[in-house]
């Protein structure tokens, strides 16, 4: 029997089978191979094997089109969908490989750093052979790091560094992890404390060797590369900052579109932000509004009793929506919400399922210390993250894998497609009624502003625009950290540690952050298009649904096809 031809999913899920090969994170976030006890391979030699990889997909892509082309094979909707996101995907990844990105690549959220201990959230922990693999996974965490110091030397002696405040940032994320500078225990201790009696000496040596490793590659962030990034501006500049604006948004960005249209979308949201205040405390500014909220408005004390709380907020969303304006059956209702382990970022985040649901979706809440929370500003963010969002977005695309290649669902996730949808499923619940109190509406046009704010300062920052004449903030003055940090204390309720992460955060991950309201914009043309084309027959559940099914999307496609279902 002949072999099958080539297809663009076969060609996609056979790229993922041989990234998760390479890669233990990967591998281990699908949910495959629980017995593994690998690190990813941080050196310079295994960042160029997934370009490699990269490249051989392509040219096999390459092959099939050029042959499909050539015996009038038309590929279903389908098919062409996985084959450009997989071309978009792979051209963008390798444009970053070839400039060297990866040899400056640390910041304070996602870099290759966080790889080593994000691992251990991820693996299963149910027997005394999964602890085994931890405790293997823990050993060789040490050999991970030390090939991520030979990636940054290798930029060092390249002239390709991160600047100064991004190395501060994650130094002081591994002190949290080691717990040494507070005198407590280490992540690595806390975490296996939970493991079994019998595997005891050998969890407790191999936490301890991996904290003595995570404290001596801090040591050398502090005393070698700290000094040699030294005059290392916290701008990227234009190339670089279009680069990677193309690897988190999926398209090519006109930066000056973007930073106009934003500008528009911040006075429209003042304004909202001021009545919306006014049935608060009326006289007082939405600045004054939010103050007055941090201190007397309702909050939660106790890590345990806001995780439960955030995590009854997700439950009553499912049960809401279900059956109305959505399909939430089976496994899609299972996620989880979890306190974020010390050292994270400050901002909330999801992690999704694996490929069998064995391991759920789960939510994330950063305390960064807080033992108070002001629950105002949280529960649009809960919806952001958890449902509709992000985890009903990543399940349902999890579930549809018989529709869908693994690609789409896993790897070839456009940043953007999915901040945009957890950024229009808060607006969602607001239009479905759940923001009525005026509080939480507040907190939601609050967290709308923060994606405002992400778009002005992110493009401002690393282009050095000018503030507009009209702006009402320091108009002419050219952006930097500083300014961005005034403006976000200005129009934003967050606290100081929160302000510092994010900034660092944009400097650190240019392009990323502008993907949120950039891709919500996408969605909602695309559900007004769908809208308009059919009229009184159009159904907002059954466009919900075919929007979920249809796999990631760059923002150059995203509102075309939602305007098509």
């Amino acid at each position: 029997m002949s072999e099958k031809p080539n297809t663009p999913r076969r060609i996609a899920d056979d790229h993922v089978a041989q990234v998760a090969a390479l890669d233990p994170l990967t591998s281990t976030r699908l949910g495959l191979h629980p017995e593994d006890d690998r690190q990813p391979d941080l050196s310079p030699e295994g960042f160029e094997a997934f370009a490699e990889l990269a490249r051989r997909t392509l040219s096999a892509l390459d092959a099939t089109e050029r042959d499909g082309e050539k015996d009038g094979v038309v590929w279903e909707n389908a098919e062409r969908n996985c084959a450009r996101l997989l071309r978009e995907r792979l051209s963008a990844e390798l444009a970053l490989h070839e400039a060297g990105d990866h040899f400056r690549e640390l910041r304070n959220v996602r870099s290759p750093v966080h790889k080593v201990r994000s691992i251990f959230t991820l693996m299963p922990t149910d027997t005394d052979e999964n602890w085994a693999a931890v405790a293997g996974r823990l050993r060789n965490l040490p050999g991970a790091l030390d090939g991520y110091r030979a990636t940054l030397t290798e930029g060092i002696a390249r002239g390709l560094l991160c600047a100064p405040r991004q190395a501060r940032a994650v130094i002081g994320q591994l002190a949290a992890w080691t717990g040494q500078e507070v005198g407590g225990a280490s992540w690595f201790a806390t975490f296996t404390a939970a493991g079994p009696d019998r595997l005891r000496p050998e969890l407790d040596a191999a936490a301890d060797r991996a904290t003595t490793a995570v404290a001596g590659f801090r040591d050398w962030l502090r005393g070698t590369y700290l000094p040699a990034a030294d005059g290392t501006p916290d701008a990227v500049g234009r190339e670089r900052y279009l680069r990677s604006a193309r690897w988190a948004n999926g398209t090519g960005l006109d930066p000056a579109e973007a930073y106009a249209w934003a500008w528009e979308e911040f006075h429209r949201t003042v304004d909202e932000m001021q009545a919306e205040a006014g049935r608060i405390l009326p006289g007082a500014t939405a600045r004054e509004t939010m103050d007055h909220l941090n201190r007397r408005g309702h909050a939660i004390t106790g890590e345990e009793n806001i995780r439960a709380w955030l995590q009854d907020i997700i439950d009553e969303a499912i049960d809401a929506l279900d059956g109305t304006h959505f399909d939430i059956s089976g496994p899609l209702r299972r996620v989880e919400t979890r306190i974020a382990p010390p050292g994270s970022s400050g901002a909330p985040y999801y992690t999704g399922p694996s490929l069998d649901f064995s391991r759920p979706g789960r939510t994330y809440l950063p305390t960064l210390g807080q033992q108070t929370f002001p629950t105002w500003e949280i529960v649009s963010t809960w919806y952001h993250e958890g449902v509709p969002g992000h985890h009903l977005q990543t399940a349902r695309w999890t579930a549809a894998v018989d529709r869908l290649s693994r690609y789409q669902i896993t790897l070839g996730a456009v940043s953007a497609d999915k901040e945009g949808w957890a950024l229009y499923a808060e607006r969602l619940m607001d239009e479905l009624g759940f923001l009525t109190d005026p509080a939480r509406r507040l907190g939601y046009l609050d967290k709308q502003m923060l994606r405002i704010i992400r778009v002005i300062v992110d493009i401002g920052m690393h282009l050095e625009l000018a503030v507009p004449a009209d702006s009402g903030f320091h108009p002419g003055e050219h952006w930097t950290p500083d300014l961005a940090t005034a403006f976000m204390a200005a129009h934003h309720g967050s606290d100081t540690a929160r302000r510092t992460s994010e900034i660092d955060r944009y400097l650190g991950w240019p392009g990323q952050a502008i993907g949120y309201k950039l891709g919500e914009r996408a969605w909602l043309e695309g559900r007004d298009s769908a809208r308009r084309r059919l009229g009184t027959s159009f159904d907002l559940r059954t466009w919900h649904m075919n929007a979920l099914t249809q796999g990631s999307l760059g923002l150059a496609d995203l509102a075309d096809n939602l305007a098509s279902l």
